[in-house]
């Protein structure tokens, strides 16, 4: 009966745990500063903010990769809205997550993980960032499917929720035991699909972290982040792999890739969207694997040998981490 009174938001937090205010208090502040030459700093800005989910009681901050890509400074907040500084643990391209240690205490509690693998749409849960009670709305899981990203990303089992939550980037998705299921990614104009179109947002799902922690601890990555890279972004149509930007002084660019050039085939085997593209060339091996791709451009078919490349290394990683 008490529950029944509390707004949505309260009612998952106070079925969490003991003390509900910990589900609230567990969400921290994300800035981050990014220097104006880096890769990402037209693309993302260099004044990146965000929203952080204490992990564990060390201090180590669960967060999406894009707000700490290529960070020179990365500040948090500790329980009393003070700026904490921060040093970057991991930025892992292969599920889209960062990873944050606080120099000095947090006083924040931690977040247990739960089990993203259990969603189903229906059900529902609460996304709360920063600063936390005045920042988590209820929302409803709309779907869970393969999200795949023109910038070389490919998420097997993305989380979709709806409404949009208008601060989601790096936004905590709870369920109703308090446990931690999803850091905030992006908008998404079609989050539910069926019976009717919602928009949403999508969330990278936690037992995407769970699999690779260890990884990122020790490595400040997953061992399937080494792919080979191009630096082609693309988009699917109908049933086509359209070139729509080539990264400057990228792999693809040197090979003379072109914005409009559409993909046919990756060493003579056909590909017909994004998501085969992408795994025809990660299937090949390691960063610096030629990759041959089979191209329509303009009126007629031409072939082209792309030596990959790392993406790490070409990323301006090295005031980083």
């Amino acid at each position: 009966m008490v529950l029944l009174a509390l707004a949505p938001a309260d009612r998952v937090a106070a079925q969490s745990e003991r003390d509900p205010e910990r589900v609230f208090d567990a969400v921290t502040a994300v800035t981050a500063e990014i220097p104006a030459d880096a890769r990402t700093a037209e693309a993302l800005g260099t004044a990146r903010a965000g929203t952080g989910v204490v992990i564990d009681d060390s201090g180590l901050v669960l967060t999406i990769g894009y707000l700490i890509l290529e960070a020179m400074a990365v500040t948090l907040s500790d329980l009393d809205g003070h700026p904490v500084a921060a040093e970057i643990v991991a930025y892992d391209h292969d599920t889209g997550l960062g990873l944050l240690r606080a120099v000095t205490p947090l006083r924040r509690p931690s977040i247990r993980l739960g089990d993203s693998g259990t969603l189903s749409p229906g059900d529902s849960v609460l996304v709360v960032a920063s600063p936390g009670r005045s920042a988590a709305l209820p929302a409803t899981i709309a779907d869970i499917r393969r999200f795949t990203g023109y910038w070389e990303y490919l998420l097997e089992s993305a989380v979709f929720a709806y409404p949009p939550h208008p601060d989601w980037q790096g936004a905590a998705l709870v369920g109703p035991d308090g446990r931690l299921l999803g850091i905030g990614s992006l908008f998404a104009n079609d989050a539910q699909r069926r019976p009717r179109r919602r928009q949403g947002n999508m969330f990278v799902p936690v037992n995407a972290l769970k699999a690779v922690l260890a990884d990122l601890l020790t490595a400040g990555r997953a061992p399937a982040s080494d792919r080979p890279w191009l630096g082609v972004f693309s988009a699917d149509h109908s049933g086509y792999v359209v070139v729509t930007y080539v990264s400057p002084d990228g792999p693809a660019a040197t090979a003379g890739l072109r914005r409009g050039d559409i993909i046919l085939e990756v060493d003579d085997q056909p590909v017909r969207s994004m998501a085969e593209f992408y795994r025809a060339v990660w299937k090949r091996g390691k960063p610096g694997v030629t990759v041959p791709l089979t191209l329509g451009r303009e009126d007629h078919v031409t072939r082209v040998r792309i030596v990959s490349g790392d993406r790490y290394r070409y990323l301006k990683l090295e005031k980083t981490y």
